[in-house]
């Protein structure tokens, strides 16, 4: 959570939940539903590994679902027991014996699971993605595949796709009414992310995946291509016992409705997803070759300058400034590895920029730099992110776009809210009240959001031993 008072804010309205749950029934108790996991001080979520779902990162627990049940676990005052599940339909089967209190997986809502199931509110949508190898012949339609689709047994996919060919049983073709089936195989042996990898690989053909777990898959994997969307917009919520009463249901709309008003729902979303959202498929290929090999000729120079700071975060931007070529030079005279003008390389003892070890000794010094004069209020990872942009447009700018957000009611403080205010900065009716003047405030904005797209790859790719 963002604050103690966000998390006062939490405990209010449940309390006023179970206030006129109370009155409602005349009886001095509140719902069963919701009284038993508060009595037992927990509630009991089951979810399923992922990057966007759940797993343990360096620094603990992580995952856009897991933040958000942590979150929900405050808002009730009770501990989060949370159980990864290897096979869907056990987990949703433990749901409906009543030995879990919801299920949280990041998945959409189909008809058929909403007939086994309650829901709480949507919190997201997504598309769902036929998914195929680029390169390979792309299909029309899922009646003209030439291998069957392989997805996650009990998963939403799986539970879409037989919906999907339910309602098109054996139709014919366009080609001489020849009537085609599509085989669809489901498997509890691979995980979404690993069907996806499999597809890139060549391993199998085809895969349906949401469009939030295939952005984050693309950055790896860049030749994985979309052939059909199969639905433009799927409900993401969590799943409850179809036959409980509506008091969890009730507490999840209070929780979900004011993380949003309180903008933390935003905040979190831009943390694993805002970035990613835009995909470059010859930018990405060209990463990772670089990643494996130009990288490996200076990343003892990032390790051993980097300081307080991660190493592959340094390399990223040096990525960013100059796709690590120490002879790089700007249209604007900026040079080297870590782009650095004359003053910066002069400030910080950089006697040829285009010497590796000075310019990512310099480069890394001057960024320690920024960092420390971002208020120290501010929390990561709004704080790098804000010193990222500086490095690129500079202090003064930054605080300019810092200072707009405030007059126009948002929180200098959250990098969310500043980054929209970026691109103000090139717009005349905006930055003639500014005390610094015109800048390429987009470009900053498009900087940060390729670094950390730079970032998550490289940390990706050091996990695997490719780096």
């Amino acid at each position: 959570m963002q604050s103690q008072d966000y998390k006062k804010r939490l405990k209010l309205q449940l309390i006023i939940i179970l206030s006129i749950a109370v009155m409602s029934c005349g009886v001095p108790s509140v719902p069963t539903a919701l009284s038993s996991l508060l009595e037992r001080e927990s509630i009991r979520v089951g979810t399923v590994y992922g990057a966007g779902t759940f797993y343990n990162g360096a620094e603990g627990p992580q995952g856009f679902e897991y933040e958000l049940l942590a979150g929900f676990a405050d808002y009730l005052g009770v501990t989060l027991d949370l159980y990864p599940f290897y096979s869907y339909e056990v987990m949703l089967e433990q749901l409906e014996e009543g030995n879990l209190d919801i299920v949280a997986t990041g998945d959409a809502v189909t008809p058929s699971l909403k007939s086994r199931f309650a829901y709480g509110p949507a919190y997201q949508h997504v598309q769902q993605e036929l998914v195929f190898q680029a390169g390979t012949s792309r299909p029309r339609d899922l009646l003209e595949l030439d291998a069957p689709i392989i997805a996650v047994a009990g998963s939403s996919q799986a539970h879409l796709l037989s919906d999907l060919l339910r309602g098109f049983g054996d139709k014919e073709t366009d080609n001489e009414n020849v009537s085609v089936k599509t085989d669809i195989i489901t498997t509890e042996d691979s995980d979404s992310e690993e069907l996806l990898q499999q597809v890139a690989n060549g391993d199998i053909a085809y895969t349906v995946a949401d469009s939030n777990r295939l952005a984050l898959q693309r950055r790896r994997y860049p030749n994985l291509a979309v052939a059909k969307t199969l639905d433009e917009d799927m409900p993401m919520a969590w799943a409850l016992p179809l036959n409980q009463d509506d008091s969890v249901k009730a507490a999840l709309i209070e929780y979900f409705g004011t993380v949003h008003q309180s903008g933390w729902f935003t905040v979190l979303e831009d943390k694993y997803f805002g970035h990613i959202r835009q995909f470059d498929y010859v930018d990405s290929r060209a990463f990772n070759y670089a990643a494996e090999t130009a990288l490996l000729q200076y990343k003892a120079l990032f390790q051993q300058y980097a300081g307080d700071l991660d190493w592959r975060l340094l390399a990223a931007m040096s990525y960013q400034e100059s796709h690590w070529d120490s002879d790089a030079i700007s249209r604007t005279g900026v040079r080297g590895l870590m782009m650095l003008t004359l003053d910066t390389a002069s400030d910080w003892d950089v006697d040829d920029r285009t010497d590796p070890e000075q310019s990512i000794r310099g480069g890394s010094r001057y960024f320690a730099s920024l960092l420390n004069r971002i208020p120290a209020r501010i929390s990561e990872p709004d704080r790098t992110w804000m010193a990222m942009a500086s490095y690129n447009i500079g202090m003064g700018h930054l605080e300019d776009a810092r200072v707009l957000t405030e007059q126009q009611g948002g929180n200098p403080d959250l990098w969310v809210d500043v980054k929209r205010r970026l691109p103000q900065l090139r717009q005349k009716k905006y930055y003639r009240t500014t005390r610094y003047g015109y800048a390429r405030g987009d470009e900053a904005l498009q900087y940060v959001e390729n670094i950390r797209r730079y970032y998550d790859s490289l940390v990706w790719l050091d996990e695997q031993g490719k780096i």
